[in-house]
């Protein structure tokens, strides 16, 4: 019988693939060659570092990974081995793209500003950036999009420049961690990049941390105001304690942490994992219905303040802005450890599109933008 190690973070990992082969739930950092020594199926997250070092010698026939990023694995060594592979590329999607709008809510409240009046840069429009670019577009603001392989690609939409991005009053991104090449996105926003932003500027990194040189980010926040939110960070676990400090909004990795986002990796790699062994797929998923779904709000207060309002009930994101500055003067094993835990034990999360709004005074506009972010009207 097939022997499958999974990470123990995979949501459904025991009930979903028990049909398989035996299953073994490990953490993921703890996931080691000699623990593969007799396993044949492989299915991580981002934190297991898939390659030689850790294939070497072993019977894995299958590997997969429950997240949309890969450059935690070893694709060439993979396809040399004739090891098959399968990704969760835009699993989580959604999240990440309603944690951006959470964000921009906060910071809109914190700060006083209108979303409307705003530009905001997106660098990287494949399947998160591009629902970053219709929600930004449903809520008013003058959008431009960065993406120089879709571009190269004959992609239609419109591109500029990275220069011209860095001129926008909101940036975003959302690359993978491409480390060499023309597309290379390591250290992409670095103190060239930055010296070039405006005051005010904010900053948004939800992909990979090193996408940012997160020293010069440092040295830049040090003397200028960059309004930062960063959900990930260079050599994470391992958290700069100045650079958490001195962020608006931080969190640890999770921005793609809603239970539909982690449902959804689970039921990819199941479904390619069921093809690849050509065997019928039998495990249902379901996820639970909510039993409160509606939100009664009253829009009467300025659009922001409603808004920020509403999505605060649903994804507090200033909640995990507090847990993550329990950080702040651990050790580096502890902040490791709290890292992870937060992750390992993140609250439920739903997306928007389970909600119900209920409100007297909705005017068309408000009706449009909800209905756009997902939002069902009663």
């Amino acid at each position: 019988m097939l022997k499958i190690i999974i990470d123990e973070n995979i949501l459904f990992a025991e009930k979903a693939f028990s049909h398989l082969g035996i299953v073994e739930t490990v953490p993921g950092r703890f996931i080691s060659n000699q623990l593969l020594k007799n396993a044949d199926i492989l299915i991580v997250r981002s934190i297991t570092k898939v390659d030689e070092g850790l294939l070497r010698n072993t019977n894995i026939k299958f590997t997969g990974t429950a997240t949309i990023g890969t450059d935690h694995v070893d694709l060439n060594y993979l396809k040399k081995n004739k090891i098959a592979f399968a990704d969760a590329q835009g699993c989580n999607a959604f999240s990440v793209a309603e944690y951006v709008v959470a964000s921009l809510f906060y910071l809109s409240v914190k700060f006083n500003f209108n979303l409307k009046d705003k530009s905001i840069g997106i660098v990287g429009v494949g399947n998160v950036g591009s629902k970053v670019a219709h929600f930004s577009e449903s809520l008013g603001m003058r959008v431009f999009l960065n993406d120089p392989p879709l571009e190269r690609g004959g992609d239609p939409r419109k591109f500029v420049s990275l220069n011209e991005i860095l001129k926008c009053d909101i940036i975003t991104l959302h690359t993978p961690l491409n480390l060499s090449g023309i597309d290379s996105t390591l250290h992409l926003i670095n103190k060239d990049k930055l010296d070039k932003l405006k005051e005010n500027t904010i900053l948004i990194n939800t992909s990979r941390g090193a996408v940012i040189n997160n020293n010069d980010l440092i040295e830049t926040l040090r003397n200028k105001k960059i309004i930062t939110v960063l959900d990930v960070w260079e050599n994470e676990p391992e958290v700069n304690l100045e650079l958490l400090d001195r962020a608006d909004i931080a969190t640890p990795h999770i921005a793609g942490y809603s239970y539909e986002g982690k449902a959804n990796g689970t039921i990819m790699i199941y479904d390619s994992l069921c093809k690849f062994l050509n065997v019928d797929k039998q495990y249902d998923f379901q996820l639970p219905v909510l039993q409160n779904p509606v939100i009664e709000i009253n829009f009467s207060t300025r659009f922001e303040d409603s808004m920020n309002q509403l999505i605060s009930e649903i994804y507090p994101i200033a909640d995990d802005d507090k847990r993550m500055r329990k950080m702040a003067g651990m050790s580096s094993s502890n902040i490791i450890n709290e890292f992870d835990n937060q992750r390992k034990y993140y609250p439920v999360r739903r997306e928007y599109n389970n909600y119900k709004i209920k409100s007297t005074n909705l005017n068309e506009t408000i009706k449009s933008v909800l209905a756009e972010l997902r939002f069902k009207i009663i």
